[in-house]
């Protein structure tokens, strides 16, 4: 697999997980409709990454690579076990935080691996994504 679709694949699977991670949450988020707001914008976003990802991908002749199974029964239930006594949108924001942090560290990480032999687009979609989950960060700390 070539460095486009690897770097393609990774952005695809990290907004995936975004995108699922908060249809899940949304509901929960009762509290606060500013917080809410704010949880159903970030989805939005990711939806749109996610899109962009798949039809990058579609242009080059190449498969998305989604989550396994298993992830997403893993992440559904840590969910639930993180959210079965506390739904209070600090307790919530600090979860989406772990997960953006996660997220800046490995696109990081991905940036670096894939420095050449990556286009610019893509690219471009990778520090978009790196950006979003750094502001998501940010954004939340005020839920805390």
């Amino acid at each position: 697999m070539n460095g486009d679709a690897e770097l393609l694949n990774f952005i695809y699977q990290n907004s995936q997980m975004g995108v699922e991670t908060l249809g899940q949450l949304i509901p929960m988020v009762k509290d606060s409709p500013e917080f809410q707001k704010q949880v159903e914008g970030q989805k939005r976003e990711y939806d749109s990454i996610h899109k962009e990802a798949r039809e990058l991908l579609e242009s080059q002749g190449k498969e998305e690579k989604g989550l396994g199974a298993f992830e997403k029964i893993r992440t559904y239930l840590m969910i639930n076990m993180e959210t079965l006594t506390d739904h209070s949108a600090s307790h919530i924001a600090e979860m989406l935080m772990i997960g953006s942090n996660m997220g800046v560290i490995d696109a990081i990480k991905n940036l670096k691996k894939y420095e050449s032999g990556v286009s610019p687009e893509v690219k471009s979609l990778m520090e978009r994504l790196r950006k979003f989950e750094e502001n998501n960060v940010e954004r939340l700390k005020k839920y805390l």
